[in-house]
């Protein structure tokens, strides 16, 4: 029997997938991660998505705040607060932990909570602990909600940069010296953790950068010229993760490269040069997003020179089981070598970061940057995989 004349049931007009954009979070990048999600917000195709503003506090309450990405600038030399944004000092936002049900809901004290819709996707760009890390992935893939950029082994592996050395070298790409010291070394006996430093400048020579292991963004970092500077290393290191990580210094150029998830997989982009810059002693968070100290995109590097950092890059993202998107960040030694220093699974992501800057040079703006994350994670499902 035809249809073709029967009467037709009025197409259903589609809804725009919904986006959480959520930032802010627990960790000493807090601020940097405002003013990330404040770019984010600003260039997100708004006519292709709807979009929820979620912020994390400093002490880990999840609000509900503005949409105004004018307000999540840095002014002033200061970086934003998601206090500052919050439309209640008191109310939480609520994921579910259903994954039959992705209602988001907002709720004070001694008001009726409020559905606020349901949530496709979430995009974080929460940098550092309890967000970077695989904490926040775990929590989204308990509720089956989609997200951009790593599972939760690659954000706890990028995360903390002992393992990810540890990984890389499995996998045959080239590390630089480094000695790690666990909180319970320290604790046990301080004597003798500051004395395998000791040693470890001895084989390596000075200087050395002391690391807080799981942290970014360069916050906490010293660079450490001599002996009588350790101990006050350690202790900015330790403000920030209680495990260190302690590099011997490399002489070359550094050298970064982004990866983006297209549909037939990882593909890297021109890769960028990190200049010394001229008013600090290294490539520090000052110089890194007050200063905006600026990188070289591209890099000038000989054809060969390019296509061996882009490789590598490529190279590093599968041995992380990274997905979504990733930094690589290496060093060109004096004798042609490139050592992977580590990598970001969620870079910098400011108009002025060196990650949106290498796709824009690449061919891709930062709105379709944006978009590209945003339909990977659409096609990718939550659990095993």
């Amino acid at each position: 029997m035809s249809t073709e004349n029967l009467p037709q049931s009025p197409e259903q007009p589609s809804r725009k997938p919904r986006v959480a954009v959520v930032f802010g979070g627990r960790s000493s990048e807090h601020g940097i991660s405002v003013v990330t999600a404040g770019a984010v917000l600003k260039a997100i195709d708004r006519t292709k998505y709807d979009v929820l503003p979620i912020g994390i506090t400093r002490d880990g309450r999840w609000a509900l705040t503005a949409d105004e990405p004018e307000r999540m600038a840095i002014t002033d030399r200061r970086t934003p607060d998601v206090e500052e944004l919050a439309e209640s000092h008191e109310g939480g936002v609520v994921l579910p932990v259903d994954p039959a049900n992705r209602e988001v809901v907002y709720s004070e004290p001694g008001s009726v909570p409020k559905a606020l819709g349901e949530v496709d996707v979430v995009f974080p760009v929460l940098h550092g602990p309890y967000g970077e890390d695989g904490t926040l992935q775990g929590l989204l893939e308990l509720s089956g909600v989609p997200y951009v950029g790593a599972g939760v082994l690659a954000s706890a592996v990028g995360q903390d940069k002992e393992y990810m050395k540890r990984i890389f070298t499995s996998f045959g790409l080239k590390v630089g010296p480094y000695v790690v010291i666990r909180p319970r070394e320290w604790a046990q006996d301080e004597s003798a953790a500051r004395k395998k430093i000791v040693d470890f400048a001895g084989e390596h020579g000075w200087p050395l950068f002391v690391k807080p292991a799981r942290a970014g963004s360069s916050i906490g970092i010293t660079k450490v010229d001599d002996l009588s500077g350790l101990d006050e290393a350690i202790a900015t290191a330790q403000q920030h993760d209680p495990k260190i990580l302690v590099e011997a210094a490399l002489r070359g150029r550094e050298i970064e490269c982004g990866v983006l998830e297209f549909e037939d997989g990882p593909r890297a982009s021109v890769p960028a040069e990190i200049p010394p810059p001229d008013t600090h002693a290294y490539y520090d968070f000052e110089a890194k997003y007050i200063d905006s100290t600026p990188g070289i995109v591209p890099a000038p590097l000989t054809d060969a020179e390019t296509a061996e950092v882009r490789r590598l890059a490529v190279e590093a993202f599968e041995a992380a089981s990274c997905e979504g998107l990733v930094r690589a960040d290496f060093f060109l030694t004096e004798d042609g070598e490139f050592v992977i220093n580590e990598i970001n699974t969620l870079p910098g992501f400011t108009p002025i970061s060196m990650y949106p800057q290498m796709w824009q040079a690449t061919g891709i703006g930062y709105p379709e940057l944006i978009d590209r994350l945003v339909q990977a994670a659409l096609r990718r499902p939550t659990g095993l995989r």
